[in-house]
């Protein structure tokens, strides 16, 4: 009989690449990682890895292995989520991954709703960005996550993961005032032109590796030139005081915009850019009828600015 955990590592291996990296998203020590596959190939009864120097690589059947493990899990998933529906009420650790300007603009709502309506839940918050989402959520280290994804940056399909649309919003060029367009309020700017008009400026971007720094680089790309980074920083409050001192320019979204202080009349520049983010909400497959899953995700509904687009629009 296959071993569930055991599928479930060599899922992780078929996503990531090497045992190394199995062994440090799971906690377990690579030799661990290695001796649990190789007793999945004696339960297999025929060889599902290949091993070149200090690399391995799935052969066919092993490969045909991992699709059935994402439907087992997935069904395992079913079956938590049925038996949670079973008991009375909703109990214990609901693990949330979410980027900082839901965190700080929608989170805080849900956790609201969520506590009046299922007291004995216990909502913990991570701030995970998106990039890192899926291989927490399989791992296990989360339960339900905010995603979300970029006009130039869209999100690859990923094996075993869900994901429902929640909300998009605009995003904006954000400069020193008087050093560029006049802030637009109303769509239509030809984005490139818009862009492009400070491409001789010092930037401002997220950090390399998270969605919103590939989103800057890809964007100006596309309107034909490299920005030359100045700064990396995360938090878009921020990003804002610094393009309000003078620093460079940036593209925000608009919750970050909304949310900030020191936006328009404190020396910022919005140019309203004819582009979205989309946010999601993303979980293990099977799992999103998890009574818990679904408390968060209508909370969190109930949570989005009135403001913010519908999904679809």
């Amino acid at each position: 009989m296959l071993d569930v955990r055991r599928l479930r590592l060599l899922r992780e291996l078929a996503r990531r690449g090497t045992i190394a990296a199995v062994a440090e998203a799971l906690s377990f020590s690579p030799s661990a990682v290695s001796q649990q596959l190789s007793v999945l190939e004696r339960e297999a009864g025929l060889p599902l890895l290949e091993r070149t120097g200090r690399r391995v690589r799935l052969t066919p059947a092993g490969r045909h292995l991992v699709g059935h493990a994402e439907a087992v899990l997935e069904r395992l998933e079913q079956a938590d989520a049925d038996l949670a529906e079973a008991r009375q009420g909703l109990a214990g650790a609901l693990r949330i991954g979410a980027f900082p300007t839901a965190t700080r603009a929608i989170v805080p709502a849900a956790l609201v709703t969520l506590a009046r309506r299922h007291p004995r839940l216990e909502p913990m918050v991570c701030e995970t960005d998106p990039a890192a989402v899926a291989h927490a959520l399989r791992g296990g280290d989360l339960d339900v996550a905010l995603v979300h994804e970029y006009d130039f940056v869209p999100a690859p399909p990923e094996p075993g993961l869900e994901t429902e649309p929640l909300y998009s919003e605009s995003m904006y060029l954000a400069s020193p005032a008087g050093a560029g367009p006049d802030p637009a309020d109303t769509p239509g700017p030809d984005q490139g032109a818009v862009l492009r008009a400070h491409r001789d400026r010092p930037w401002i971007t997220a950090t390399p590796g998270t969605l919103c720094h590939a989103m800057t680089v890809r964007a100006c790309q596309a309107a034909g030139f490299g920005p030359r980074v100045r700064h990396q920083v995360d938090e878009f409050p921020t990003v804002l005081a610094l393009v309000a001192a003078g620093q460079g320019v940036a593209v925000v979204p608009q919750l970050g915009v909304d949310r900030s202080a020191g936006c328009e009349g404190s020396g910022v520049s919005l140019t309203r850019l004819p582009m979205q983010r989309r946010t999601k909400i993303a979980f293990r497959s099977g799992a999103g009828g998890h009574p818990a899953v679904a408390a968060f995700a209508a909370a969190v509904r109930e949570a989005v600015p009135p403001e913010l687009a519908s999904p679809g629009r």
